[in-house]
């Protein structure tokens, strides 16, 4: 357990927002975990990679920095693996890492920014496949009751970039369990641009490491690193709306481009289409805007504060809610 005093956060968040918490706590198990629990009464806010997080003012309390590693396989058979990954995994590097295995199911996740333990919290997703596909099962500690918990996929309550979790403060991952594919895996290339990539690439039979390898250009073709322009990736959730809504766009915006849903009476519109309609993208505010090359991330261009940053993103919500009648949800957790 190591414990710093007045610690700094720039770097502990891919904005690069420059705030600071009265003391940072790294845990790496979960007697630390307890042990940083118990060692004061102020607030306490859990963080990952932080990258998924937009600091607004200091955090007036402890952060606990959760660094549990470890990657285990649970059980093997000729279809399927159950493989455990501790919260404090870096997500891409496990997700590398199963490719090497050859377990698939992941690979369209690939480079998606964060830990593992901000995965099952997010119900992350990215072309067509959402963490809940593969899940098996959550292990946290609770807080509140001072004992461990696990829970199943159903007791996540798993939802479009939600779950139980994401409403329950007092819980925090220590690792999860996902089942992945060994030889029956069906391949995912019909989403976004993933099998255009693969045409350019000559790929006619694509293995995981080939979805892998397009996702990763396709993402970094369109999304800036935040090692050297903060942000947090996809700032809004792509809304859902019902299909009166959605035909009633569709006649006057013809060339809206859409998704489906489990749900046949809901409809999927991409929250970055409605973004670059509304005349944002690549537009500066200050230190701040919308990427010029994906709408749907807000930038950092150096000096922003958060404060800044929240208000573009209000401005975003108010202009494509007037046009389009869509209230936008950020995805990032403004605190």
């Amino acid at each position: 357990m190591i414990i710093t005093e007045n610690h700094d956060l720039s770097l502990e968040n891919s904005f690069g927002i420059r705030v600071k918490c009265l003391r940072m706590i790294t845990f790496d198990d979960l007697d630390s975990l307890r042990t940083a629990i118990a060692y004061d009464a102020n607030p306490k806010l859990i963080l990952g990679g932080g990258s998924n997080i937009l600091f607004t003012k200091d955090f007036e309390g402890t952060v606990l920095k959760n660094e549990i590693k470890g990657i285990s396989l649970v059980e093997t058979n000729e279809n399927h693996v159950i493989v455990e990954v501790g919260a404090g995994e870096i997500w891409h590097s496990f997700v590398k890492y199963c490719i090497q295995q050859n377990w698939g199911g992941i690979e369209n996740l690939s480079l998606i920014p964060g830990t593992c333990g901000a995965a099952p919290i997010q119900n992350i997703g990215a072309y067509g496949v959402e963490l809940k596909d593969i899940l098996v099962s959550v292990t946290c500690y609770d807080i509140e009751a001072s004992e461990v918990k696990t829970f199943d996929r159903q007791a996540c309550q798993f939802g479009y970039r939600d779950s139980y979790f994401k409403h329950h403060k007092e819980l925090v991952v220590l690792s999860m369990r996902l089942r992945l594919s060994l030889y029956d895996h069906v391949l995912k290339i019909n989403y976004g641009d993933i099998s255009k990539e693969l045409d350019s690439m000559n790929i006619l039979e694509p293995t995981i490491q080939d979805i892998s390898n397009a996702v990763i250009h396709i993402r970094q073709s369109k999304l800036p690193n935040p090692a050297f322009m903060g942000n947090a990736g996809s700032f809004f959730k792509n809304p859902i709306i019902d299909t009166e809504s959605f035909q009633a766009l569709k006649n006057r915006f013809p060339n809206m481009p859409w998704y489906p849903t489990d749900s046949p009476q809901k409809i999927k519109i991409p929250a970055g289409w409605l973004i670059e309609q509304a005349g944002f993208k690549g537009v500066k505010f200050g230190q701040t805007g919308s990427h010029k090359d994906q709408a749907l991330v807000i930038v950092n261009y150096g000096q922003a504060t958060g404060t800044e940053i929240k208000e573009h993103a209000h401005r975003v919500m108010e202009k494509v809610h007037l046009l389009f009648g869509i209230k936008l949800t950020p995805e990032v957790n403004i605190i």
